[in-house]
């Protein structure tokens, strides 16, 4: 059974960039009929709140992205101790007493000498007499992992062969000197335990994965398939991060108004060899959804993009589809309404600004007195239906010897008070008979 899992650390929002994860492996699982894990990494539980935790769920759950299995790392810590004893028993996990200026030293005599800056396993020399010492002088050991110094290598479902060699990397620290877990062990163990099968997430984390699949050997686990995707960078190729803030899950509902599906829609496909398509569920994506896919270049997010993804959505939306939202925002004035303007929006709220148009109050624009009586006197007689402005205009074009933009601009600009909007021939019947000759007649109706 196909088993993947999702880990975000509840200390802030959910972005762009994390969501991508969250997208890939929700439709890995569902491709393959499998399992699907939220799993809330919060051992640092300073940083850590509650908060943070609920607004992500609260954000996945908004995208359409549920989960089968869910549990919080901070009700483990007793298994992370166990494990910790055990790589220790194992001679795997060994104290280190070097402070961060130590170390920062070492790196930089490591550089200067042209070699790469890898901890060098001082700690392993020290003599019990010695630990002592520095026990005594208050200091605490922070714990690190001794990699075999073998090559590690994997298929990746990403980036294919990989191999990397553990005695090019630093042992890693699993535990710091206040005792507080790192990344690596807990997830490791987690993995474990969960059954985890397949872990995909950014190519940022593929040397650690070399790492950390001697910590599932180590702990007697067999480590999952892994698939390292390619990041998200700006659309002029820069890096994202320093946009994160504005490109939050949380602001992008509520800020900016855009719909789950155009989020999942961009999200899912940037970076791949499949085109961005406006995909009104999710199991239109699914259909094509395959990580190989993925190209190993940097995947280009562009908000702009997104806003014309969000915008195909509207122009698509049924009535049905959009009526709960519209009731939502205030803004549902009617199946009629809905069709006159979704071809204009760019957001669902902007239904409530061009319904305006329709419901007034609008102030006419009129620039030509003699041009705007013509019209009045013009207007097709009875109630005004979808063949209404055809017939309108053509008289006028007789009437005025007005043609083309000169014809149907003012005749906009008197009845909605702009230049631009929704098709003239399905606003006017909306508008109605009462409003049209006030409005031309110079009123705010």
């Amino acid at each position: 059974m196909t088993k993947v899992r999702f880990a975000p650390s509840p200390t802030g929002k959910l972005h762009v960039g994390n969501v991508r994860t969250a997208i890939f492996n929700y439709l890995f699982a569902r491709k393959a009929g499998g399992t699907f894990v939220l799993r809330i990494d919060d051992t640092d539980v300073e940083r850590s709140t509650q908060a943070y935790e609920d607004g992500i769920r609260a954000d996945l759950t908004w995208l359409g992205i549920s989960w089968d299995e869910t549990f919080k790392q901070s009700d483990r810590f007793d298994r992370y101790e166990a494990a910790a004893e055990t790589l220790k028993a194992k001679g795997l996990l060994y104290p280190c007493y070097e402070t961060g200026e130590d170390l920062d030293r070492k790196r930089r005599l490591q550089m200067a000498n042209g070699r790469p800056p890898v901890y060098d396993r001082a700690a392993l020399d020290l003599t019990d007499a010695e630990k002592a010492a520095f026990e005594a002088e208050g200091r605490k050991p922070h714990w690190r992992f001794k990699l075999s110094g073998n090559p590690v290598e994997w298929d990746d479902m990403v980036r294919g062969h990989v191999a990397i060699e553990t005695s090019s990397l630093s042992d890693p620290i699993l535990i710091r000197e206040d005792g507080s877990y790192l990344y690596t062990l807990p997830s490791v163990l987690d993995d474990i335990e969960s059954e985890i099968t397949h872990i995909i997430r950014g190519e940022d984390h593929t040397t650690n994965s070399g790492a950390q699949i001697e910590i599932f050997e180590a702990l007697g686990g067999k480590a999952p398939i892994f698939g390292h995707q390619a990041l998200l960078v700006g659309a002029d190729g820069g890096k994202l991060s320093k946009r994160t803030g504005s490109l939050g899950i949380a602001d992008l509902r509520d800020v900016d108004g855009l719909e789950p599906m155009a989020i999942m829609s961009l999200l899912a496909r940037i970076g791949t060899s499949d085109p961005v398509e406006a995909f009104a569920d999710v199991e239109g994506i699914l259909e094509g959804f395959d990580l190989g896919k993925l190209s190993r270049s940097p995947a280009r997010f562009d908000d702009e993009e997104l806003k014309r993804v969000n915008a195909k959505l509207l122009h698509a939306m049924p009535y049905a589809d959009a009526q709960p939202k519209l009731a939502a925002l205030g803004a549902d004035k009617g199946e009629a309404v809905w069709e006159a303007v979704r071809p204009n929006l760019e957001t669902l709220a902007d239904a409530k600004a061009w319904a305006v148009l329709i419901d007034g109050p609008v102030t006419p624009v009129i620039e030509d007195a003699d041009y705007a009586a013509a019209a009045a006197q013009h207007l097709p007689a009875g109630v005004l239906d979808s063949e209404s402005w055809s017939a309108w205009t053509n008289t006028l074009k007789e009437a005025t010897g007005r043609k083309g933009k000169m014809l149907f601009m003012p005749l906009r600009q008197m009845l909605t008070g702009a230049e631009r909007g929704p098709e003239m021939a399905v606003l006017l019947p909306l508008i109605g008979r009462e409003k049209v000759l006030k409005r031309l007649a110079g009123e705010t109706a």
